[in-house]
C-alpha cells in the first residue's frame, strides 16, 4: 500500500529511463494499487513495462464491497494479478481455497496469476516447511492452468524483516516446488527481502528464475538495480 498517482508518475520518471540497457529477456512488471492501475497503464505506452494488480476477486460481478473484477483489470490492460501473497493471508483471511478460486478466475479472464506460497519461522523453527508448502500447491493448484502460471517462493519470516533466506536454501526449496508441477518450466519467483545488494547471489541461483520484489521496488533507482541484476 504504498505511492499515490502523482508518487506513481515520479517513480517512473526516474525508473523507465534506467531500463534502456536491460537485457531484452527479463520481463519487467509493475503491481500497484488498484487506485494507480490507470495511471500506469496510461504512462506504459511503448515501454516494455507490463502492470499487474496485487489481489482480485473470483466472481465477475456481484456484491462484494471492496473487491475488484477480472474484467475491470483488464480493462486496465492488466495482464498480471499476484494472489495469495502472504499479507492477504495473515491479515485478510485468505484460505488455501480462496486462493484456488481467485487463481481460476484470473485465468478465466486472460490474466496471469503470481502464486504466492510460503512458510512462517514458526513452521520453518518446527521442520514443517516442506509439508507446509506442498500442502499449498496442492490445494492451490487444483485445477489450475500451469501453462498460464508464475509461482513466487516468499519465505514469511524474511519479508521485510532484512533476514534473507540463504540464497542456497532458497534455490533447494524453489527446486521442491518445482518438482511437484507437471509444468517444469512455470516461472518460479524468491521473494522476501531481494534487494540491490543481495540480487545478484539470489538470482545465481539455477532453480530461480526471478525475483518478487518488496521495498526494494519502491525507488525508481534501487528497482532498476535489481532489474539489471548481473
Amino acid at each position: 500500500m504504498h505511492k499515490t498517482q502523482a508518487d506513481t508518475l515520479e517513480f517512473l520518471q526516474t525508473f523507465l529511463p534506467l531500463l534502456e540497457a536491460t537485457p531484452e529477456d527479463r520481463s519487467v512488471i509493475l503491481c500497484v494499487p488498484f487506485t494507480d492501475l490507470g495511471t500506469l497503464s496510461q504512462n506504459l505506452h511503448g515501454s516494455r513495462v507490463q502492470v499487474g494488480a496485487q489481489n482480485m476477486h473470483w466472481e465477475s460481478e456481484g456484491a462484494y464491497t471492496g473487491e475488484i473484477s477480472g474484467s475491470m483489470l483488464t480493462e486496465l490492460s492488466v495482464r498480471y494479478v499476484i494472489i495469495g501473497h502472504s499479507e492477504r493471508r495473515q491479515y485478510f483471511g485468505e484460505t488455501d481455497e480462496t486462493v484456488n478460486l481467485r487463481l481460476k478466475a484470473a485465468q478465466k479472464h486472460k490474466l496471469t496469476p503470481i502464486l504466492c506460497v510460503g512458510e512462517s519461522k514458526q513452521q520453518r523453527d518446527q521442520g514443517e516447511t516442506e509439508a507446509h508448502i506442498l500442502s499449498q500447491l496442492k490445494h492451490g493448484l487444483d485445477g489450475v492452468d500451469q501453462n498460464n502460471l508464475i509461482i513466487a517462493y516468499e519465505p514469511i519470516w524474511s519479508i521485510g524483516t532484512g533476514d534473507v533466506c540463504a540464497s542456497d536454501e532458497a534455490n533447494r526449496v524453489i527446486g521442491l516446488i518445482r518438482s511437484q508441477l507437471t509444468n517444469k518450466d512455470v516461472t518460479i519467483q524468491y521473494g522476501g527481502s531481494v534487494k540491490p545488494g543481495n540480487v545478484d547471489e539470489i538470482m545465481a541461483q539455477p532453480e530461480i528464475d526471478g525475483a518478487l520484489v518488496g521495498g526494494g521496488s519502491l525507488t525508481g533507482d534501487s528497482f532498476a538495480r535489481i532489474v539489471n541484476h548481473q
